[in-house]
């Protein structure tokens, strides 16, 4: 069973990452079934809007954890090539031509923060939980990296990837994450009014404003992306912060002698 679950109403598809026992943690195997959705959809003339959420009570958590674990003890090579197939992932769902809604119902971690700044609209239930915390496991968000400082700017970025502190639904909007911030129960409501926007829309005109916007912005930052995640993850920061994780431990640096 894929992990993207697809429902189409017209000229509307609701994507949703179907991992909710894991709070829509992403791996490989979740991030290609979402950039084969998506290609598919891509070269569908029919199709004018996607919504992107999570299923239950988060929009996504994050790396999954089985994954991190996995990823200690991959080859210099494996490391490149899984990290590059990350990046691709993400940029499938910035360069979709198709409207993008991101419909983010609970916290949207590192990764699942990475995929509402490729999204052309977020709109965030109360607040939702976000945070770009790999810097606390000695890592770096680099396959997000270019879409996210595109929308918050590098100021924003560099205080927010240093730090890797959370923060909430009222400053993400604050920093241009994501667009507009409403209750729960007016989640749905609003996600509507930015569907009937888009389809007002010339499609081949939003597609085009889409790359136009991509073309000044983050097409000339993606060349070596893969290598400096997988740089960090191979590291020896990378391996601590990830066995800490796994372990549920601290890592080593929060019990030096300055910490």
């Amino acid at each position: 069973m894929s992990d993207v679950r697809a429902e189409r109403d017209g000229p509307v598809v609701t994507l949703t990452l179907d991992r909710p026992d894991r709070r829509n943690a992403l791996d490989p195997t979740l991030l290609t079934s979402l950039a084969e959705a998506l290609d598919d959809l891509s070269g569908d003339d029919a199709v004018r809007v996607v919504v992107l959420t999570g299923a239950g009570s988060a929009f996504s958590a994050g790396a999954d954890l089985d994954w991190m674990r996995a990823s200690r003890t991959l080859s210099s090579a494996d490391n490149r090539a899984e990290a590059a197939a990350m990046a691709e992932a993400f940029d499938t769902v910035d360069r979709c031509p198709k409207a993008v809604i991101a419909r983010v119902n609970g916290p949207a971690i590192g990764g699942g923060a990475g995929l509402v700044a490729c999204a052309d609209v977020a709109v965030a239930v109360e607040g939702t939980r976000f945070a770009f915390a790999e810097v606390r496991l000695g890592l770096l968000p680099a396959t997000i990296a270019p879409y996210v400082v595109r929308a918050i700017g590098p100021g924003h970025a560099r205080e927010l990837f240093t730090s890797g502190r959370p923060f909430e639904a009222e400053e993400a909007r604050s920093l241009g994450l994501v667009h507009r911030v409403v209750a729960a129960d007016a989640l749905d409501a609003s996600v509507a009014i930015s569907v009937s926007n888009f389809l007002a829309c010339a499609p081949g005109a939003v597609a085009a404003n889409k790359r136009l916007v991509r073309d000044l912005t983050v097409s000339l930052a993606l060349t070596d992306l893969p290598d400096r995640i997988a740089e960090a993850r191979a590291g020896s920061e990378g391996q601590e912060g990830l066995a800490a994780f796994v372990e549920k431990r601290e890592p080593t640096w929060l019990n030096s002698p300055d910490s």
